[in-house]
């Protein structure tokens, strides 16, 4: 079960070894074209391929080299690589500015493609295309539904998308 299952968090734990290695921690005889495809899935290789040592640039000890937005693609490529069934992504985007939000924001939409995702977030643009949003209020479920079924019903998340200012 364990193997079906990759966690993105909202800090990622980079090592100080390569870009590659830290995309393939744990991994044995991982080819090139799977850290590539797994980077562009992550919406990183443009930005690796751009550095002079590209997959082999060390990022420092945990990752200072890097922005967090850059950091939190890098875990994203980690965890596609494993071509998981689940994935679980925990506050993945909440230590992030506006335009870095956006780019990881993308990436992960590529990433769950083909897999179920579970994702807990307080910024609701995380979760506004999920399939299901459970409304988690006092540890209980209070309401159910995609995004525009619940702001039809105008309960909790309806307050909480106008709260945050997002349609």
């Amino acid at each position: 079960m364990r193997n079906a299952i990759a966690l993105v968090g909202q800090e990622p734990t980079l090592f100080n070894i390569s870009i590659r290695d830290n995309i393939t921690y744990g991994l044995e005889n991982v080819k090139d074209e799977e850290v590539i495809k797994a980077a562009q899935l992550a919406n990183i290789h443009s930005f690796i391929e751009s550095l002079p040592n590209g997959y082999d640039t060390s990022v420092g000890g945990r990752g200072t080299q890097l922005s967090g937005g850059q950091r939190q693609r890098i875990a994203i490529a980690r965890a596609v690589i494993r071509n998981p069934r689940i994935l679980l992504l925990d506050e993945a985007t909440a230590a992030l500015d506006g335009e870095s939000e956006k780019i990881v924001q993308e990436a992960l939409d590529r990433a769950k493609s083909g897999r179920t995702c579970l994702v807990v977030a307080h910024r609701l643009s995380t979760i506004q295309n999920a399939d299901i949003i459970c409304v988690i209020e006092n540890g209980k479920c209070v309401e159910f539904g995609n995004h525009q079924t619940l702001l039809e019903r105008r309960g909790l998340y309806y307050r909480l998308v106008k709260s945050q200012s997002m349609d």
